[in-house]
């Protein structure tokens, strides 16, 4: 938990207050493991500027990952912008562009959290081009190809009969 007094920043325009902290995350699973093996730094502020309260931080983070397409573990570093428009009550309920704060005396990490777990892809690869394994001998293909050579589905013989002119 990161509490943040928000009263002194409601009340005066061109008001800063910098934030800075670490969140742990270790307890979270995410595609069955736990990749948070170090804790999430978190830096930037909250400010007033002409009378709306922003706040405006970076999360930066590494985690430990698998891929999903050829099972190689590896590291990937995150950075991640956060940044929200805090009010103390809204017009219109249904606004989500806004975040309400119900007490002056607010707890800054769960928003952080919330934006740095919406940020995770949902398909894990170890670069861009990865190639995967060979669904019959289980070769990375990243590392060349096996010697299963191609396999024959006879499904397609009557294409061959085609002649294209």
């Amino acid at each position: 938990m990161f509490f943040v007094e928000l009263e002194p920043i409601f009340n005066n325009v061109g008001l800063k207050k910098d934030l800075s902290f670490e969140a742990d995350l270790s307890e979270f699973e995410y595609n069955g493991a736990h990749p948070f093996t170090e804790k999430v730094r978190v830096v930037g502020g909250i400010s007033n500027s002409t009378g709306i309260v922003s706040v405006k931080a970076k999360a930066e983070f590494s985690l430990n990952l698998t891929c999903d397409r050829c099972a190689v573990g590896f590291n990937r570093n995150f950075s991640v912008p956060v940044e929200h428009v805090l009010v103390t009550q809204l017009n219109d309920e249904d606004n989500d562009d806004f975040i309400v704060v119900e007490s002056f005396h607010y707890d800054i990490e769960p928003l952080v959290v919330e934006d740095i777990l919406l940020s995770l892809p949902t398909k894990v690869l170890c670069r861009e081009n990865c190639v995967g394994i060979c669904s019959r001998c289980g070769k990375d293909l990243n590392d060349g190809p096996c010697d299963c050579g191609r396999e024959y589905d006879p499904r397609w013989d009557v294409l061959q009969q085609l002649q294209l002119d």
